[in-house]
């Protein structure tokens, strides 16, 4: 498996969306997917109390494309 080498904006913008939205650190790899797929794609929240809800995860990315100036 090869490493690549991460955006520093990307990780800066992941950064401070999940801090803006209480995202804990462990958990801010499951928002790094939702960035790479069309918003249509993106789960929805089934309502059963997960943890982290796709809700919170969707925030985050959106406020991601937001601060990157992403559409």
């Amino acid at each position: 498996m090869s490493s690549q080498p991460r955006d520093p904006a990307f990780e800066a913008a992941l950064q401070q969306a999940s801090e803006e939205h209480k995202l804990a650190e462990w958990y801010r790899d499951c928002v790094r997917p939702l960035c790479n797929m069309p918003r249509t794609q993106w789960p929805r929240c089934c309502g059963r109390g997960c943890e982290p809800c796709t809700d919170q995860l969707v925030a985050v990315a959106e406020r991601i494309d937001e601060l990157l100036g992403r559409g």
